[in-house]
């Protein structure tokens, strides 16, 4: 019933939609498709009533308009990683289209980064308000001339969907960014608790030995990241990447340690021993470089599930002890939430999956929340001077402004559970076509965490080229992996043509 109230809800806003060229673009999509999509079946009603039943390809991918507008774009602009060319105007809901008139379903989400749809109505609606436009054209510098209103835009958008025990954010442009200010809250956090505490001044030493680079002001002190993890492409945040050496090359970075990140072996049920034995050792190895390492770590930071180093688990009780091992240590944990957060696998964010008793000491954000930064809760993780965590903007009241309508979208269609639901339906069929397609969907795993799946091709570039000629944008990660990454809005009508269109890949 959920269901079909929101989408009642929906055709009014979608008709109040102020680009109208966008519209009609929708509306001839659903005619060239001969159905809307709402037929696709009795029981479920389509969160986007205007999408198409299905994917359109009208040439190859890239097209002659796309592969034009590309070489111009080359003049200006490094061309080199483009997936491919979108028209922005002309995507909607869950399908990305392009200048040539090919409308894909896309499981990727702009590496997983669209929550709601292209073009959601409450989220036009949100952008051309008043506030908004406050936002966009007097964009405040934060930290020295917030709005009058930026306490309420907070607390009604980003601190109303903070982890549990956490009350407080720091605000910041990009998931890399947010990253490297908490490792600077860790930094400042441990060396106060060493000098006596926040109102113990700096010692002339620390002043002048920060301005060569040099300890004690500089201290020789490091974060714990771990071996495949991804955690941003700034300096710092780099320095805890550790996913692909193309990130890395040719940028000085710290001389931070790594740990081992468990290897889990799939089907999980076949292999209860080895991998909790693997995740005991992961710990082991933790525990010796907190103790060990001569640049002791201030926090370890980690990915609930290891992202772009290919779609790496662990299992909660693993994460569990990584919290008892940080508390045991007096060193800060930092779960990097930037991909896995806002609902993805079926808990708003993915560290609710693990029973912590403790909270995480800070959790950082990006993504599909369309901000960034990092939350916390210790009032001692804010720094005892201004201008010690400072920049310019420190964040974007407009992205601030915009998170705030997605969790409103998010909540009035209960899509955090509809994920959850979706991701049962998803694994299991994908299982079944591994059984049926043996050495094609290896290593399944996302069991239980929602739209949040991933499995293991022996041609996995291949399988996404020829993805986008049966109509779907996906994904991959890691040397092997296919990720999932559809947006909440994802329903089962998208999965059984994901799944047709899956199959079709491995059977030519």
């Amino acid at each position: 019933m959920a269901s079909i109230r929101a989408a009642a809800r929906l055709r009014p806003m979608a008709n109040r939609l102020p680009q109208k060229s966008t519209v009609r673009s929708h509306r001839l999509y659903a005619t060239a498709t001969a159905t809307k999509s709402a037929s696709t079946s009795a029981n479920e009603q389509p969160y986007f009533p205007l999408e198409p039943s299905g994917p359109i390809i009208k040439t190859t991918i890239p097209g002659p308009k796309s592969k034009k507008a590309i070489a111009d774009l080359d003049k200006v602009f490094d061309t080199r990683s483009l997936n491919m060319l979108a028209d922005f105007q002309k995507s909607y809901g869950n399908y990305i289209a392009d200048p040539d008139g090919n409308v894909l379903l896309d499981v990727y989400a702009q590496i997983a980064s669209i929550p709601v749809g292209y073009n959601n109505p409450h989220l036009l609606e949100a952008a051309t308000s008043k506030q908004m436009a406050s936002a966009l054209i007097n964009r405040p510098a934060l930290g020295n001339f917030p709005s009058h209103d930026w306490a309420s835009i907070l607390r009604t958008g980003i601190l109303k969907v903070a982890p549990k025990g956490l009350d407080q954010v720091f605000t910041a442009m990009a998931g890399s960014d947010a990253n490297e200010t908490a490792y600077k809250a860790a930094f400042m956090y441990r060396r106060q608790q060493e000098r006596g505490g926040a109102k113990v001044e700096f010692s002339e030493e620390e002043i002048a030995s920060s301005m060569l680079n040099q300890s004690p002001g500089a201290p020789n002190l490091s974060i714990l990241s771990f071996k495949s993890g991804f955690h941003g492409r700034l300096f710092g945040s780099l320095s805890t990447t550790r996913s692909k050496a193309i990130h890395k090359l040719d940028i000085p970075a710290f001389d931070w340690p790594q740990a081992t990140f468990p290897q889990l072996k799939y089907p999980l049920e076949e292999h209860v021993a080895e991998n909790k034995k693997a995740e005991e050792a992961a710990l082991a190895d933790v525990e010796r470089l907190i103790t060990t390492h001569h640049l002791p770590p201030a926090a370890v930071v980690i990915e609930p599930i290891q992202s772009e180093g290919g779609d790496n688990h662990a299992s909660p009780a693993f994460f569990r002890g990584l919290r008892a091992l940080t508390k045991k240590h007096n060193v800060l944990m930092i779960v990097d939430e930037v991909q896995t957060g806002v609902g993805a696998t079926g808990k708003f964010w993915a560290h609710e999956h693990w029973n912590l008793e403790t909270p995480p000491d800070m959790v950082t954000f990006s993504k599909k929340a369309q901000t960034a930064g990092y939350y916390f809760g210790n009032p001692e993780l804010r720094p005892n001077k201004p201008y010690r965590q400072f920049n310019t903007w420190m964040g974007d009241p407009a992205r601030a402004i915009l998170f705030r309508a997605i969790i409103e979208e998010i909540e009035r269609l209960d899509l955090v559970s509809h994920t959850a639901k979706m991701g049962d339906y998803l694994y299991s069929s994908i299982e079944s076509l591994a059984k049926k397609y043996p050495g094609e969907f290896m290593n399944l795993r996302g069991k239980g965490q929602g739209t949040f799946i991933a499995f293991d091709s022996p041609r996995r570039d291949e399988f996404l080229k020829k993805a986008k000629s049966v109509g779907v944008n996906i994904g991959g990660s890691g040397q092997m992996a296919v990720r999932l990454r559809p947006m909440l809005i994802f329903q089962k009508h998208h999965a059984d043509i994901l799944l047709e269109a899956m199959e079709k890949i491995v059977k030519t």
